[in-house]
């Protein structure tokens, strides 16, 4: 079971014991966050108490966690969707690699049959430079 962590910390002036699983800098951190948070409400509008700019602050807070959310959210989405253009990607270039094979295969398959066909050709060449020079000699 994880250990709880009891930190006092001072928001707004006053000294808060706040428990939780976090390390004890991090509850500092937060700490310093909202006392900061209220600062800048308090330093806006003097006038305003404590628990008015507590709940100002609060919703300012609320505001910004509610933009995060929603960049997170929009985040997570084209995250989904790059994954899917890199999985359609990836198995196109496996089709591309399987075509290439093939065209490879192919080409030595021509390769093969030009060679056996430049044989021929030559063959033939000297079948009739034979006959030629025969043929010449016979007159």
């Amino acid at each position: 079971m994880n250990e709880k962590n009891k930190v006092t910390v001072r928001i707004a002036g006053n000294e808060y014991v706040i428990s939780g699983a976090e390390s004890a800098e991090y509850i500092q951190k937060i700490a310093m966050f909202v006392d900061r948070k209220l600062h800048e409400i308090t330093k806006r509008n003097h006038l305003l108490s404590t628990s008015m700019a507590a709940v100002l602050a609060s919703v300012n807070m609320a505001d910004e966690m509610f933009h995060l959310s929603e960049a997170l959210s929009k985040t997570d989405f084209e995250l989904t969707d790059l994954k899917k253009k890199h999985q359609e990607l990836k198995d196109e270039l496996q089709r591309v690699k399987a075509d290439n094979a093939k065209l490879k295969e192919r080409e030595s398959q021509l390769q093969i049959e030009l060679t056996k066909r430049e044989a021929e050709l030559k063959e033939v060449r000297n079948t009739v430079n034979t006959l030629n020079h025969q043929k010449k000699l016979s007159e």
